[in-house]
């Protein structure tokens, strides 16, 4: 039967244990944070470059970061990032991180480049969850699809035609999968016309600074946020 000191240096035992366990997991911390972070930029500086080749901008767009709240235009209620990039100091192009929440399988994560002229610099998806063989052709590894954006506007073609052609627009489908392709279209479509409205303010916010548009799509343009 255990006594009193018995229990005592169990006790102890136990909680030199759980000491150096959190002093381990603070060293591990310690060591890797610094080369996560370090590749979570290449990350960012990768997905940037295939979207909007570095001989348009000057600047540092990962240095010249806003966050925006605009679930009605880019369809998720937390903060999401949009990057500017400039050509001496001039507005060159705006990277928006966009959703396309109704995917076949859930929302379709979009990163999406749109020159001051308002055509599509380039897009690809960053996450999605379509089905292999079919939805999944939105990716680039599977198809060229995602391409088919670049150069486009919401003059050419209308606005009225950015749709796929099952729906009477401009933009292909896939071969038994339409919903897929019909999201990202929508999701294009609204980014693209949130940056028509807001682009002064998204060039002119300060560095690091959270705009919110509580504005959407489906409202008149007397509605629309300033």
């Amino acid at each position: 039967m255990s006594g009193p000191r018995d229990i005592g240096r169990a006790a102890i035992t136990l909680a030199a244990v759980g000491l150096l366990s959190v002093v381990l997991l603070a060293v591990i911390h310690l060591m890797t944070r610094e080369p996560i972070h370090q590749a979570e930029l290449k990350a960012e500086r990768d997905a940037l470059a295939v979207v909007l080749p570095t001989d348009r901008y000057d600047n540092e767009p990962l240095d010249d970061e806003i966050s925006v709240v605009a679930p009605l235009w880019l369809s998720d209620e937390e903060p999401l990032i949009v990057m500017r990039a400039r050509r001496d100091g001039a507005p060159a192009a705006l990277v928006v991180h966009s959703v396309a929440p109704d995917g076949y399988s859930g929302p379709i994560r979009l990163l999406v480049a749109i020159n001051a002229n308002g055509s599509v610099s380039g897009v690809r998806v960053t996450k999605h969850a379509e089905t292999p063989g079919l939805g999944d052709k939105i990716d680039s590894a599977k198809t060229s699809w995602i391409d088919g954006f670049t150069g486009h506007s919401l003059g050419d073609p209308p606005e009225s035609r950015w749709k796929v052609r099952k729906d009477r627009g401009d933009f292909d489908q896939f071969a038994g999968a339409t919903i897929t392709p019909r999201a990202v279209v929508a999701a294009m479509r609204r980014t693209l016309k949130f940056v028509e409205i807001h682009h002064e303010a998204l060039y002119a916010a300060k560095a690091g600074e959270t705009l919110r548009f509580p504005d959407g799509p489906d409202m008149q343009p007397s509605e629309q946020a300033e």
